[in-house]
């Protein structure tokens, strides 16, 4: 059955999101925009770094950056020039929870855009010299980021928040773990995640229906089917009141912290992300920029966001003050997030916060692209095909009693866990 729901874009006329019932199967979205002459494709499939072998960190990340490295009968310098000559951009990326990715094509490079996208996703070479490339390239990178402090401190925060789960291990592996990895890991992995039933698609462009569907069977329908993942377990934000510190020899420390989160799909996302946007989300608005940046100069900048996964969430927060100041730092967001739990925004806060996220919203699909990934990101939460239509009238709804409810479920300990990379002192 096909669906459709109004998208109010950042132009003079709202836009029509329609679902799409190709013969494959596939799950696919689509916004017929005849403004410039190019389709924008997002795309993403269930299951990420948390499958990696425990032993081997690092194996879904690898995958995604080398299927574009040939495929089919092209090696790797044939399929990049392929996509050079056509101007086509086609990326991977892989995260906990998915491997993703992008393309971008002139409508008529469309036919061959999607076919390079088929074999990428179909017919991967793994070749071993581009295996062999990439993972020097991996461990290269992991070597720079073993001295810089805003990757060790995130790094050893998501080990001591989620230990022994998959998501406290490194998306990007470790050195030991890259250098490990061999091409059955890779196949294995391919086989587990690059498969039709797991798939979700959105389409942007001057494209019909009809010749996209006819597309989208040619290039995901080749699939195969799914077969079930092992289940990521449910996990909180562990460790909360604790601090760990990261030794490192530079003059200004690096601070990590985070509290429990509610999830995207879960109902008190909404209310929980408006408090979200008056602690720390607001780039120059929120109390903590306020607090610990414009009344006393602590840091350049600070704030906080939701992190939702499968099956953890978190509100995440991030700054960096001179080592001396650390101590002082921690106290102001401590006590701006006691204020916030105990005495909730004012009226005027709420009412602002409010709406600055309704009257922003519209700013993020200004572009083909923009609006391909924010569609893929909503039906891969499952939130439904109409979700831009009354997401801001779910805003518009929230009350004093549901911020307080959220800031119950978020800051109700009163504790954080802690990571800082420096060398501080005064703590």
């Amino acid at each position: 059955m096909t669906m459709t729901a109004t998208l109010a874009t950042h132009s003079a006329s709202p836009t029509t999101v329609k679902t799409l019932s190709p013969h494959s199967g596939v799950e696919a979205w689509h916004v017929e925009s005849d403004v410039v002459p190019l389709i924008a494709v997002a795309f993403t499939f269930e299951g990420g770094s948390a499958h990696d072998p425990a032993d081997k960190p690092g194996v879904a990340q690898m995958l995604a950056r080398l299927l574009d490295e040939g495929a089919g009968e092209l090696n790797s310098d044939a399929f990049q020039e392929h996509l050079a000559a056509r101007a086509i951009e086609l990326s991977f990326n892989a995260g906990n929870d998915a491997v993703g990715g992008s393309l971008k094509t002139l409508v008529k490079h469309a036919d061959e855009a999607f076919e390079l996208l088929r074999l990428a996703l179909a017919e991967p070479r793994f070749d071993q010299d581009a295996i062999e490339r990439v993972r020097a390239q991996t461990i290269a990178g992991l070597r720079y980021q073993q001295n810089d402090p805003g990757v060790m401190a995130t790094r050893r925060f998501f080990e001591e928040g989620f230990a022994g789960h998959p998501y406290g291990r490194s998306t990007s592996g470790t050195i030991e773990s890259v250098s490990a990895i061999t091409r059955d890991d890779l196949l294995a992995m391919h086989r587990a995640l690059i498969t039709r039933g797991r798939i979700k698609v959105a389409v942007v462009g001057a494209i019909s229906t009809e010749r996209l569907s006819a597309l989208i069977d040619k290039t995901f329908g080749v699939l195969p089917e799914a077969t079930p993942l092992t289940a990521i377990e449910p996990v909180a934000l562990g460790k909360l009141g604790s601090q760990f510190v990261v030794d490192l020899d530079v003059p200004q420390s690096v601070i990590r912290f985070g509290t429990p989160g509610i999830a995207w799909r879960d109902p008190g996302f909404i209310p929980a992300y408006i408090l979200n946007h008056i602690l720390g989300g607001g780039a120059f608005t929120s109390r903590l920029f306020q607090e610990v940046r414009e009344k006393r100069g602590l840091a350049y900048s600070v704030g906080t966001s939701l992190v939702s996964y499968r099956a953890a969430s978190m509100t995440w927060g991030y700054t960096a003050t001179k080592n001396e100041r650390v101590g002082e730092a921690l106290k102001v967001i401590s006590d701006e997030m006691a204020r916030l739990r105990e005495d909730g925004p004012s009226d005027e806060e709420l009412r602002k916060a409010k709406d600055y996220l309704i009257g922003s919203y519209a700013l993020g699909f200004d572009t083909s692209t923009k609006i391909a990934h924010t569609l893929v990101q909503i039906a891969f939460e499952g939130l439904g095909i109409d979700y831009i239509g009354h997401r801001n009238g779910l805003v518009g709804a929230v009350t004093q009693a549901d911020i307080r409810t959220a800031a119950e479920r978020i800051l109700g300990e009163g504790k954080m866990l802690t990571v800082i990379a420096g060398r501080p002192t005064g703590l």
